[in-house]
């Protein structure tokens, strides 16, 4: 049996200077592939993904390829628990993650996600440009449940590492191409080797475009279609093995993204105060304004129906082998963004409401690590250093309940700072942690650890609205000590069984939009919580293997977000410390060898999660109910088959399932916010040659065309809707590969 290797292969243009990989060399077998020993790094030390003594999720390149992932909004759809939507500005750069029902869905620079995701080990503070691209990908790493002792900050939920090929792993070019429907068009090139003996490198280009799913109907001559995808990405790194002990590694990435507002609609709804026009639906607004169609955009405001985000960042890693005992090793990164976007609240024509925005943000850090090994047990510890400066901007934009005809505000004053609407909000952050995490054997099979972490985080922020009469300045300092304590025992060769506790913690800030006043600008305290975990990891059968996770978590002083429409100043973000939650579930994770050719992969998750105690005062929030964008239920199916051709060639065929069930779009309870559950189907066959080196593939994304909301916010008098712009994809992928 031939190599499953990635597939997509591209135009051959490197052809002359290359030879053809080893087909011998690529010989296994589907049962082979489906139980290799995958190990992870997630724990900041390479181990065994059955032996890690906490819940974690790899995804290889390989099943990236197979089910059709392009980005890590795909990722959440086929691990459980995990959920990863959009809605920030119709930006399809922006990616909230959602893990065991705890995430954040804005992406003002004021807000900090629930869950952390890292790059080659350097966080990423922004959730606008979250949503990387999956070229020159080794694997992407989920770990579920708060990651407070090797993470800290903002990994309340989890942490998500997507890890690149490391320079010199290969000695290989892959080109690859890809047309489809829906006028897509993709190509990458990958380069991978050795350039001397102590120097490797890798590199990537790539390039992918599709046409729009709708349009700005009312715009003469729109810049893009609504849903229209254009991306230019590329990597590089280089690695410098200075002697057998000591590395260095430098990479440089960056990504240019002009594309389609994502599909927006609005949906009217009842008004707050049937007495009060402007505490209800848009004024002059009716139901045959808005586009028939969901996928169409009414706007007259020239520009807002595009979208873009750019970015580059660059990283410094050396790692020291001291000796044999001790290893030391260095990250630094610098990272900067920019984007572009904005929604039509009305979706119609009247400008009532309409807000361009743009915003950016730049970041470094430092992390310095020691570690050893001994005969029965490791450490990891290390400091850590963190800054981010960045700004959000919007406008200029008319608000309905103040777009009046003599253009004053509805108490006869004249907006104080450009028209009404209009905001500025800039934060700079400082972030300090120390921590330390050992592992100990007692014995042969049972092992036990723990972690210690201090954190504190510096804000300084400033912001100017329309009902501020000056530019407010505020300023606040978080800290928190988390840990984990952890058991794992081998029942067998080829089993684990592990329990651990976690504590976690997410970072205090300050509210994104507090149009209601200056007195709504002030901070709000930092998220704590405990995880309970007990695992079962391992292949319980020659045919079967399994990874179980039960767990139960509280959540303390929970800062939930809500749209508070009745806080004045109309679409008011409220950050409240909401009181107590709890979240409990399962998560199963199998493969099973039905032959060794047919393996099926499945995920299933529950989770339980709920709001229980609410502090007195705080609005729109009741006890019982649930978290945004949390699924009771996530399920993912992946059958493969492979099958051996009398040429040496070999067919393949690989289909993907993935469901959400239904879910709340805001954590403020309302029938109208609810998120259908939704179902995707897809599958690739694809022909491999004798030799293993070029691969043509047909392909289906979403097959049924299942077209579902990923944000629903209420807002006054009317729910702002953020559609999926996965839909219906079919074609052809071609992928050559050259040995060097």
């Amino acid at each position: 049996m031939k190599l499953r290797k990635l597939s997509q292969l591209s135009l051959a243009i490197v052809a002359a200077l290359t030879t053809s990989v080893n087909a011998e060399e690529a010989k296994t077998t589907a049962k082979q592939d489906a139980f290799e020993k995958i190990e992870v790094t997630a724990r900041k030390r390479t181990e065994s993904l059955f032996e890690s003594p906490t819940a974690i999720t790899s995804i290889g390149a390989n099943l990236i390829d197979k089910a059709n992932m392009s980005n890590l909004e795909d990722i959440g759809k086929y691990v459980p628990n995990l959920n990863i939507t959009r809605y920030g500005v119709g930006n399809a750069a922006h990616a909230s993650v959602f893990i065991r029902g705890i995430g954040l869905q804005d992406h003002i620079i004021t807000t900090d996600p629930g869950v952390g995701v890292y790059l080659d080990g350097v966080y990423l503070g922004r959730q606008m440009g979250s949503n990387l691209s999956l070229p020159n990908v080794e694997r992407v790493e989920v770990l579920r449940g708060p990651q407070g002792t090797l993470y800290g900050r903002n990994t309340l939920g989890g942490a998500v590492n997507v890890i690149t090929k490391q320079p010199g792993d290969e000695g290989i070019v892959s080109t690859t191409a890809k047309i489809g429907s829906r006028g897509r068009i993709a190509g990458d090139v990958y380069f991978n080797n050795s350039l001397t003996d102590e120097v490797s490198m890798s590199a990537s280009a790539s390039y992918k475009t599709r046409d729009g799913v709708g349009e700005a109907v009312n715009l003469a001559n729109p810049e893009k279609e609504i849903g229209e995808e254009e991306e230019f990405s590329g990597r590089i790194a280089l690695k410098w093995q200075a002697n057998s002990d000591l590395a260095f590694t430098f990479s440089l990435d960056g990504v240019d993204n002009e594309s389609g507002q994502s599909p927006y609609t609005i949906e009217l709804t009842e008004p707050l105060d049937a007495n009060d026009v402007f505490n209800g639906d848009f004024p002059l607004l009716t139901q045959d304004m808005i586009p028939s169609d969901p996928d169409d955009l009414g706007t007259t405001v020239a520009g807002i129906e595009s979208t873009s985000y750019s970015g580059w960042g660059t990283s410094f890693t050396a790692d020291w082998a001291i000796d044999d005992t001790y290893t030391a090793k260095f990250i630094s990164s610098y990272r900067t963004s920019e984007y572009e976007g904005g929604l039509d609240d009305d979706a119609s024509p009247l400008n009532l409401s309409e807000f361009p925005e743009e915003g950016g943000a730049d970041q470094y850090s430092f992390e310095i690590q020691l570690n050893a090994t001994y005969d029965n047990m490791d450490f990891v510890s290390g400091l850590y250093f963190f800054n981010e400066d960045g700004f959000t901007r919007s406008g200029p934009f008319v608000f309905s309940p103040f777009n009046t005809p003599n253009g004053l505000l509805n108490d006869g004053v004249t907006p104080s700072f450009g028209g009404y609407g209009d905001f500025e909000i800039n934060q700079e952050t400082n972030s300090y942690a120390v921590y330390f995490n050992t592992s100990y054997d007692l014995t042969d099979d049972l092992s036990i650890g723990g972690g210690l972490r201090y954190s504190k985080d510096e804000k300084d922020a400033d912001a100017i609205f329309p009902t501020f009469a000056e530019r407010k300045y505020v300023s606040a300092e978080f800290d928190a000590v988390t840990w984990d304590v952890n058991a794992s025992y081998q029942i067998s060769n080829n089993m684990n069984v592990y329990g651990q506790i976690q504590k976690g913690y997410q970072t205090g800030g300050f509210p994104p939009r507090p149009f209601g006043g200056p007195d709504q600008f002030v901070s709000f305290d930092e998220t704590k919580a405990i995880n309970y975990e007990m695992g079962l990891k391992g292949q319980v059968h020659e045919n079967v293997s399994m990874m179980l996770a039960v767990f139960v978590t509280d959540y303390t002083d929970l800062a939930l977000p809500f749209s508070d429409p009745t806080a004045g100043g109309g679409f008011v973000t409220i950050v409240e410390n909401a009181g107590e939650s709890k979240a409990q579930g399962i998560e199963l994770e199998t493969t099973v060898a039905i032959t060794d050719d047919f393996t099926i992969r499945s995920s299933v998750g529950y989770l339980d999660s709920e709001i229980t105690e609410v502090d007195a005062g705080v609005q729109g929030i009741g006890k019982g109910d649930s978290p945004a964008l949390t699924p009771r239920w996530t399920v993912m199916i992946a059958p493969s088959y492979f099958m051996d051709l009398d040429s040496g060639a070999t067919v393949a065929f690989n289909a993907n399932y993935s469901f959400r069930s239904e879910m709340q779009g805001q954590s403020v309870y309302n029938e109208s916010e609810t998120i259908d559950s939704r179902e995707l189907v897809g599958f690739n066959i694809s022909y491999t040659n004798p030799y293993g080196d070029m691969e043509v593939t047909l392909y289906g994304e979403n097959v049924l065309n299942e077209v579902y909301d990923v944000g629903r916010l209420q807002q006054s008098g009317f729910v702002g809707v953020m559609r999926s712009n996965d839909r219906s994809e079919f074609g052809l992928k071609f992928k050559k590969d050259f040995e060097l």
